[in-house]
């Protein structure tokens, strides 16, 4: 087998991966009616079989980045595979909500295996002048998973039940670990690290990023007693402080505080992070507009939402493509400014406007959201030393996970805020038809406050050093 078709099979294998967990969490999405039916749960637990899956993948991406550096990425994608599939395995098999619940845990630890060492994977395999165009076909993958999930998951859902959805999961994961133990190369003795790892720094990043999430997503919600949301908060605030004196102290951290002096590291991070909040800001809201206002089935609302990963899909690899060449400073701010002017086109959605024109809305951001992406990725990957590529892609990924989360507890805070405001206080579950002005008007005020964050995300990447060389080895190729 020639060295290019080599190369290609390895993409292939870490690609699946990528598609696999990208399916199953958007199957999972549209499960949530059924198993909450089924298990006869309120709302607030069954959101957990998708927080819990989401949370974890963020607590651990480091992690796993940072321990693959030291053993190997290729054995951890592969381990991740397994445990993914030993998850899908729990999940089809649950008899509880809680038992559901925990087995998704065991799945986001494998997914959060793939996601920290697949890009790493990438950029050891392919040349520096071809790592942005590689990192551009794997938004392929990952659309196509967006793409298909509801589909595949209706289907599956409405002929059999949930439960299909997880059986999928783990065949497919069984026999993408299997073509990862022969394909994907062992990772060289030399990149490995030697040392002892920072177990307190990683349960305090997982104890950090926890309690971060619930002081989000619970203690400015006004559900539960203002006591309680300032012991969130302190626990929150002490455990950032506490993690950065440990951090510094530390022989080898698990977030070296040193990446952080990198400015390109900084603000590659940042801006990714500033990216998937504006995104899942628009996740969140959009589909309720749909339903709600519109009126639209919940089959045309998710065919209208896949016009993101669609344009995602098309455009990702083109971006890729040209940021070997153009370099991402200029597209990596020209997408986060196609995500902003997508912002404010959403902000002026009325109960009279046609479904056609929200899909147009919504392609345009997804362009923003691909032009920007790998040429980010590729930029900060590319100047890091190869001993820290892993951790470097896991930060990234979490990065981005983190961002999801502040998407969602910021669209929930500003729109039920606004609503109540424009409605006299009514809540959305009081919805009607009477209320549909309304919502638009809040719905206004959301987007147009949000997108001052996507204005900031476009004036920090523009920031980003200007890059010299694509030397690998070095983690300061870079003008500053």
């Amino acid at each position: 087998m020639g060295l290019v078709d080599k190369k290609i099979l390895i993409f292939l294998v870490v690609a699946s991966g990528v598609f696999l967990s990208t399916l199953d969490s958007s199957m999972v999405n549209i499960a949530l009616p059924a198993i909450m039916a089924e298990f006869q749960a309120p709302l607030h637990k069954t959101e957990w079989v998708v927080m819990a899956y989401l949370l974890t993948t963020s607590s651990t991406l480091l992690f796993w980045g940072h321990l693959a550096d030291r053993l190997g990425r290729s054995r951890f994608y592969g381990l991740g595979l397994l445990l993914f599939g030993l998850g899908s395995a729990g999940c089809a098999f649950a008899v509880s909500l809680n038992m559901l619940i925990s087995a998704r845990f065991f799945q986001a630890l494998g997914a959060a295996m793939m996601m920290a060492n697949g890009p790493a994977i990438i950029r050891q395999t392919f040349a520096p002048e071809k790592l942005g165009r590689s990192m551009g076909f794997i938004g392929i993958p990952v659309s196509l998973g967006l793409m298909s999930g509801p589909l595949v998951g209706g289907y599956l859902i409405e002929f059999f039940s949930w439960r299909a959805l997880f059986l999928l999961s783990l065949g497919a994961s069984l026999c993408f670990a299997l073509l990862a133990r022969f394909i994907l190369p062992p990772t060289p003795v030399r990149q490995r690290a030697q040392g002892r790892y920072d177990w307190p720094g990683a349960l305090l990043w997982c104890f950090l990023l926890v309690t971060a999430s619930f002081s989000l997503t619970h203690a400015f919600s006004g559900q539960i007693h203002p006591l309680w949301s300032v012991a969130m908060i302190s626990c929150a605030l002490a455990a950032l402080l506490l993690f950065i004196r440990m951090e510094t102290r530390a022989a080898e951290p698990v977030l070296p505080l040193s990446f952080l002096k990198k400015r390109f590291f900084t603000i590659g991070f940042v801006s990714a992070l500033l990216s998937f909040l504006l995104l899942f800001f628009v996740l969140i809201l959009i589909p309720f507009y749909l339903d709600l206002v519109l009126e639209l089935s919940a089959s045309r609302t998710g065919l209208i939402m896949t016009t993101i990963p669609l344009a995602v899909m098309i455009a990702a690899p083109v971006a890729g493509w040209l940021s070997d060449s153009v370099g991402a400073r200029i597209l990596s701010t020209l997408g986060l400014a196609f995500s902003t002017i997508g912002l404010l086109l959403l902000a002026f959605l009325t109960p009279e406007t046609t479904p056609a024109g929200v899909a147009a809305r919504l392609f345009f951001l997804g362009l923003g959201q691909a032009i920007f992406l790998s040429p980010n990725s590729a930029s900060v990957l590319a100047r890091m030393a190869e001993k820290n590529s892993g951790t470097a892609a896991a930060l990234l990924a979490t990065a981005r996970n983190l961002g999801m989360m502040l998407g969602v507890a910021l669209a929930g805070l500003f729109f039920a805020f606004f609503f109540r405001q424009f409605t006299g206080g009514v809540e959305l579950k009081e919805y009607s038809m009477a209320h549909a002005h309304s919502f638009c008007l809040a719905l206004r005020s959301s987007f147009l406050l949000v997108s001052l964050v996507g204005l900031g995300a476009v004036l920090l990447s523009w920031q980003r050093p200007v890059f010299i060389s694509a030397k690998r080895g070095s983690d300061a190729d870079v003008k500053e």
